[in-house]
């Protein structure tokens, strides 16, 4: 596949060849148009899509020559609507009710797309639908030697672009070009980068700017989009994954900040600009080529995500001693944005955040075992072991990629870890009586303690054993099992999901090798980093021994309710004693 061999760094001139000065918007006031303007500045959602003389009703066709503000509003709701459609999978968010266009599709029709293509998938299909320009990079080549593209040293630079013209073929088979061209090297892009231009830019921190729509791209690999901004900051975002499954979270420390020209954090898509093109009698535009407005031209381009809300350091290598101030206070990066799009005010409500975050998390339960589910109907687990693991275990292609979950698993370990340090957090700002926590009860440990076992209790997870019985696992015993759950697609179904009793083990068939790889492979298991750039492809014997790139020896403290156990009886405005 072209994504395969991209992803492998073999960039290629699929379309065109960037570089052409009048291919490009140059710096300045965007150029006009040479094509009669939009009958209406009102462009009310629409399925352009329908039957035109000398096209089939799925042709992509452009009626309007330039996404305006009101566009972008209506793909930020469009986007929102599928985050909050009750949907599991790309097919059926955009079968649901969420999608305003889905009686324009055809029942037959399936939609598919991974983390990285999901964001391009949803803006091509919206402005197919709506009959607006699309344009899109086709390659990207890295800055420096990289082994794999998705996780360059250096990020990547544009070297090919297509422009989807009127008439030039099927929406459908543009989102199957989609993924086979996008991969998450797309997004890993310095935010100085504009020549040649890229998709997206880097925005500022505010609540105009980080909004449904807006992308999050982790370096480690992954892509988000978000849906919706809550009153108090927090960012909700759904993300897709290899088995074309779709899942929703919150923003926090699983995506991490890294130095710029990895590209790492907040993106916004540029407004797409068709021009030269020929406006039809039918209102149909074609020929022509698109442009994109570079950063000088774009209102809302912004750095301070890399470098800090001060002054910019002198150069890339000391960008992480920008610091960001909010009305003339500090933050951590993480609340100076939520702080910022909460209109400027950093709060917590403690037994609100507990509730959410323990809701999220079984949720996220929930998703894992959807797709190890699918990992056993495809039969991997009835497979030999392989000799070797893949070249990385959390960026691969084929198989592994699909049914393997080293990257979920670590980040719902993460997840864990973070509930069990923001309940430390909470009590820490309550012994400080910090303006900060929004808690007027008396007892804040016990509170906190109550909403975990509270949302903990609604939460359970069924699996189906070898010999098709069952085991419903509840948030305490799925959390005590995190860091012996087996990300190996080839293990049985009783280890993906941690079983160490023997009674419940007694169902596995894995032979003496599997069960090796599986003790063996404990290390990885206890680490919540995902270090991409780690060679891999140990065997058995290898992984055996201690080494870089095999783990960690022990794993980090998830228990948040022993925790609260170990703090009950804190006062407000009462420091901890000394230990």
């Amino acid at each position: 596949m072209r994504k395969l061999a991209t992803a492998l760094g073999f960039a290629a001139f699929t379309v065109t060849l960037l570089g052409a000065a009048d291919q490009m918007p140059q710096p300045g006031p965007l150029p006009g148009p040479r094509i009669a303007p939009p009958s209406s500045t009102s462009q009310t959602a629409t399925a352009p899509q329908a039957i035109v003389e000398g096209y089939s009703n799925s042709t992509y066709l452009i009626r309007y020559d330039r996404w305006m503000a009101s566009d972008e509003r209506g793909f930020g709701e469009f986007v929102a609507g599928l985050g909050e459609a009750n949907c599991r999978t790309v097919n059926d968010c955009l079968h649901s009710p969420g999608n305003p266009f889905r009686a324009s599709d055809p029942p037959g029709i399936y939609f598919r797309a991974d983390c990285a293509d999901l964001p391009y998938v949803l803006r091509a299909y919206y402005a197919w639908k709506r009959g607006l320009p699309f344009s899109y990079v086709s390659a990207v080549s890295p800055r420096g030697h990289a082994r794999d593209i998705r996780y360059s040293k250096n990020g990547n630079a544009v070297v090919g672009r297509r422009d989807v013209l009127s008439g030039s073929m099927s929406g459908y088979a543009l989102l199957e070009e989609l993924r086979d061209e996008i991969s998450s090297a797309t997004y890993r892009m310095h935010p100085d980068l504009d020549d040649p231009v890229p998709d997206l830019y880097s925005p500022a921190i505010s609540a105009k700017s980080i909004r449904p729509g807006t992308l999050i791209y982790d370096p480690n690999g992954h892509v988000a989009t978000v849906y919706r901004v809550d009153p108090d900051g927090r960012i909700n975002y759904v993300d897709a994954h290899p088995d074309n499954s779709m899942t929703r979270g919150f923003y926090d420390l699983r995506f991490v900040r890294s130095r710029p020209g990895m590209g790492a954090g907040f993106k916004n898509w540029r407004s797409a600009i068709l021009q030269n093109a020929t406006r039809r009698s039918d209102g149909v535009y074609v020929g022509g080529h698109i442009a994109l407005p570079r950063n000088a031209q774009i209102a809302d381009f912004s750095d301070e995500q890399y470098f800090g809300n001060g002054p910019r350091p002198p150069d890339d290598s000391q960008w992480g001693v920008g610091g960001f101030k909010l009305n003339g206070e500090y933050l951590d990066y993480y609340d100076f944005v939520r702080a910022t799009l909460a209109g400027g005010k950093l709060e917590f409500d403690p037994v609100k955040e507990i509730h959410d975050l323990v809701d999220s998390n079984c949720a996220d339960l929930q998703y894992r075992a959807e797709a190890v589910d699918l990992s056993i109907a495809a039969g991997l687990q009835n497979r030999p072991q392989p000799p070797r693991l893949p070249a990385n275990i959390y960026g691969t292609d084929g198989d592994w990629e699909t049914y393997s979950t080293p990257s979920r698993d670590a980040r719902l370990k993460t997840a864990f870890k973070a509930l069990r340090d923001e309940a430390q957090r909470f009590v820490s700002l309550y012994r400080k009586n910090d303006p900060k926590l929004v808690y007027r009860g008396s007892d804040l440990v016990a509170d906190m303690m109550a909403a975990y076992d509270q949302e903990a209790a609604k939460c359970s997870i069924t699996y189906m054993r070898t010999d098709g019985s069952r085991v419903t696992l509840g948030y305490e015993d799925a959390r005590r099992r995190l860091f012996a759950m087996s990300f190996d697609p080839y293990q049985c179904i009783e280890r993906r999901w941690g079983a160490r009793d023997e009674n419940e083990l007694s169902t596995c068939r894995d032979g003496a090798v599997k069960r090796a790889w599986y003790e063996a492979e404990q290390n990885l298991r206890n680490q919540i980093d995902r270090t991409y750039d780690a060679q891999m492809d140990f065997t058995l014997e290898e992984l055996r021994e201690p080494g870089a790139g095999k783990g960690v020896a022990s794993p980090p403290d998830t228990d948040t309710r022993a925790y609260l156990v170990s703090v009950a009886g804190t006062q407000r405005g009462v420091a901890a004693a000394a230990r």
